[in-house]
């Protein structure tokens, strides 16, 4: 009868720490999810934009700015506004966090290019290179790093505050965090606050690695 009574409740225990588990995987799906898309939006504009701003310098006080204006603006306003224009759910978190990462992408874009020593760039003019080919050889190559370290710088910001996505239906880690604090239990918080510190410091170091090789290359 003990031994009965004994394995229900490993059972039972083993079943409740596996539902665990997988609730915990998949916030965590969810959360790298609307991270990554936030991301890749992110990229697209932020990476054109500051070459734009680079290029012209008629535009270049104002875009930077603009930018700028936009970096300093708290997430937490950003959410508050996309959820009266965009509805709450997983898109309207990905606007919001877009506007977070494009700020440190465009400008660590900008300062990549115009750092790009002139000497090299009129070497490869009086090696007959047009400007295509100066931009794709020469230009891009020796700015990718410190283009990278915007995205890296980005990346982190996104994670973290993606917790915040919670708030607006986005979904993510941001739910233990929401509900550790609405219902009190710590337990919830400390999971939510702890896996989140954990994935923005894995990105960290993973893309910390690739910039260093870049870093090398680019040398």
């Amino acid at each position: 009868m003990w031994r009965d009574h004994g394995r229900r409740a490993f059972a039972a225990a083993r079943g409740k720490s596996t539902g665990l588990v997988t609730d915990l995987a998949m916030h965590v799906r969810d959360h790298l999810a609307l991270s990554a898309a936030a991301l890749l939006v992110a990229i697209t504009i932020g990476i054109p934009a500051g070459a734009f701003i680079a290029r012209t310098r008629r535009f270049r006080e104002a875009g930077l700015a603009g930018v700028n204006v936009a970096r300093v603006v708290p997430s937490l306003a950003v959410l508050a506004l996309a959820q009266p224009l965009l509805g709450i759910g997983f898109w309207p978190s990905v606007v919001a966090l877009v506007f977070l990462a494009v700020p440190p992408i465009a400008i660590n874009t900008d300062v990549a290019l115009r750092g790009v020593p002139f000497a090299f760039v009129d070497a490869a003019r009086g090696l007959g290179m047009n400007e295509r080919q100066v931009r794709a050889r020469v230009t891009w190559p020796l700015a990718t790093p410190v283009v990278f370290a915007g995205v890296r710088t980005a990346t982190v910001e996104v994670i973290a505050s993606a917790t915040l996505a919670a708030f607006i239906g986005g979904g993510g880690l941001g739910e233990y965090i929401l509900n550790g604090l609405a219902g009190g239990d710590n337990a919830q918080l400390f999971e939510g606050a702890v896996s989140v510190a954990v994935l923005a410091l894995l990105a960290q170091g993973l893309l910390g690695l690739v910039e260093r090789r870049l870093n090398a290359r680019a040398a």
